[in-house]
């Protein structure tokens, strides 16, 4: 790799896949070194600028003239393509693609759904349900257990289901969508899933609309309602964000963490002799794998500078949370695994404004799962080395596939 000079071209093309499951690409590391903003090549042949600093991003991301909307000319896509942009353009944008007062009005609509009061009513519900999945897993007679369809899917997958009303019978369906959305696969096979899971989602809503329930979705129908009028395009937009994000992105840091642990058992002893230090295991295990890198793109409104370095109106930018996690300079010996850390100040929910609606909700379901689950069955342990799982490296969200267990 060539030294980096602000505004030069440095490789590799980028993102690259995760050599080691437990650690960020080696190219991430080296271009950090070289700078913490370097002008880099995308794997869809587009340029932008590339954030490994942790400081830098927090400061583009709460940077109002770094826009998330997609459809602007300059946005850095990894997969740049006609189809791609024209798709982009023909869909009302999803909140993660929206800009200012836009932005603001539809967060500030569904924002009290996530309060840390409403969550907490809902605790003993979650718990609930996974007590339920870890019922049946201690009762089976089959053994190893894949625990990523035992447990890591269905927990998140119940849970956003009861929060949105969406029937859970439908799991499968929007899980296989989902998966295939994310999945770096054919072109067309994401589109097709999209527009599947987007006509679902339009049905779904249809259906509120005529027949309310005690769900989110109801309620922003009857809230708009007494406004005068419901926006069904922007109702469909939110419903296909909540539901697509809230399963998949909880159900691999599940699967994750489950293997972090175990084969980190000391550090797995000091959360099972003291479970109020679970939250903090829960931010080092985010901080650790931020499983989201790359999706914090933007592209710049106007001339910024960041760090030193001179970006130009029209430009894109791309914060690496994964690289900018594991920032020396933010994280001692980020390559460390260490459940007492207690750096909240990761990214991987991002940050700024656009910072992940639904974060808190995430961390009580991982704090429930890994109390419940190391608690009621001790023994776990994996049942194949940790080197041979089949992780997710053709995924815009990493994980695992398959987690083979045993007790």
């Amino acid at each position: 790799m060539t030294k980096s000079v602000a505004g030069e071209l440095t490789g590799p093309k980028l993102p690259v896949e995760r050599g080691c499951p437990f650690s960020p690409p080696t190219a991430y590391e080296r271009l950090r070194e070289q700078a913490p903003i370097n002008k880099v090549r995308l794997t869809s042949g587009g340029e932008a600028w590339w954030v490994s600093g942790h400081e830098e991003g927090r400061a583009v991301l709460a940077d109002g003239r770094f826009s998330s909307d997609k459809r602007k000319d300059g946005f850095p896509l990894f997969t740049l393509d006609a189809a791609t942009l024209q798709q982009l353009r023909s869909q009302p944008p999803l909140m993660l693609g929206m800009d200012g007062a836009e932005h603001s009005s539809v967060r500030r609509a569904v924002i009290g759904e996530f309060t840390v009061k409403r969550l907490a009513a809902l605790r003993p519900r979650i718990q609930d349900i996974v007590d339920h999945f870890i019922d049946d897993l201690v009762t089976t007679d089959h053994r190893p257990v894949d625990l990523v369809q035992a447990l890591s899917l269905p927990v998140p997958s119940l849970v956003i289901c009861e929060l949105l009303g969406v029937p859970y019978t439908d799991h499968d369906f929007f899980q296989s969508r989902t998966t295939m959305m994310v999945r770096r696969t054919s072109l067309e096979d994401r589109q097709r899933a999209f527009a599947e899971l987007r006509a679902y989602i339009d049905d779904l809503v249809t259906r509120k609309e005529s027949e309310p329930g005690d769900d989110l979705f109801s309620r922003q129908i009857a809230r708009q309602r007494q406004k005068g009028t419901i926006d069904h395009a922007g109702l469909v937009s939110l419903a296909f964000l909540l539901l697509t994000a809230g399963h998949e992105t909880t159900a691999n840091m599940i699967s994750l963490g489950v293997v972090a642990l175990l084969t980190h058992p000391q550090q797995l002893a000091l959360i099972a002799a003291d479970p109020d230090k679970t939250p903090m295991a829960v931010e080092e295990l985010l901080r650790y794998f931020t499983i989201a890198d790359g999706v914090t793109s933007r592209v710049t409104t106007e001339d910024v500078e960041i760090g030193g370095v001179s970006i130009k109106a029209g430009e894109g930018v791309i914060v690496s949370t994964l690289s900018a996690n594991w920032d020396p300079a933010a994280f001692k010996d980020p390559a460390e695994l260490d459940v007492e850390r207690g750096a909240r100040h990761h990214l991987a929910f991002g940050f700024g404004p656009h910072q992940c609606l639904g974060q808190n909700l995430a961390r009580m379901e991982l704090q429930i799962v890994f109390d419940t689950l190391f608690r009621r069955i001790p023994t776990l342990r994996l049942a194949a080395p940790a080197e041979d799982l089949p992780f997710k490296t053709d995924a815009v969200i990493y994980g695992v596939h398959e987690l083979p267990v045993t007790w």
